[in-house]
C-alpha cells in the first residue's frame, strides 16, 4: 500500500512537472529554449511506458505516461507553432 501511495505521489509529480512549461509557453508565445532533442527524447520514453503500463495493467504507470505524453506532445506541437508564426512574422529567434 506504502508503494502504491509513494508511485502514485511520484507519477502526479513528474506529470505535472511539464504543465507550468505549457503555461509560460501560451504566455510568451515561444518555446524556442526547450529543446527539441529532448522532447523527442521524452515523447519516445513516455510513450514505451505507456505501453509498458498497459502491458502490465498497471493504471499508475499507464495512466501518468499517458498524461506526460499528451503534455510533452502540447510542447512539441506548441513549439512548431509558434516557430512557424515567428518565421512568418520575421522575428525568428536563432
Amino acid at each position: 500500500m506504502l508503494w502504491s501511495i509513494m508511485g502514485t505521489i511520484a507519477a502526479i509529480c513528474t506529470t505535472v512537472g511539464f504543465i507550468p512549461q505549457i503555461i509560460r509557453g501560451l504566455k510568451t508565445k515561444s518555446l524556442s529554449d526547450v529543446s527539441p532533442m529532448m522532447m523527442t527524447l521524452l515523447f519516445v520514453g513516455c510513450s514505451l511506458w505507456m505501453v509498458y503500463g498497459i502491458h502490465l495493467k498497471n493504471l499508475i504507470i499507464a495512466l501518468a505516461n499517458g498524461f506526460t505524453l499528451s503534455f510533452v506532445t502540447t510542447i512539441i506541437l506548441l513549439r512548431i507553432l509558434f516557430k512557424k508564426s515567428a518565421q512568418d512574422l520575421g522575428t525568428e529567434k536563432t
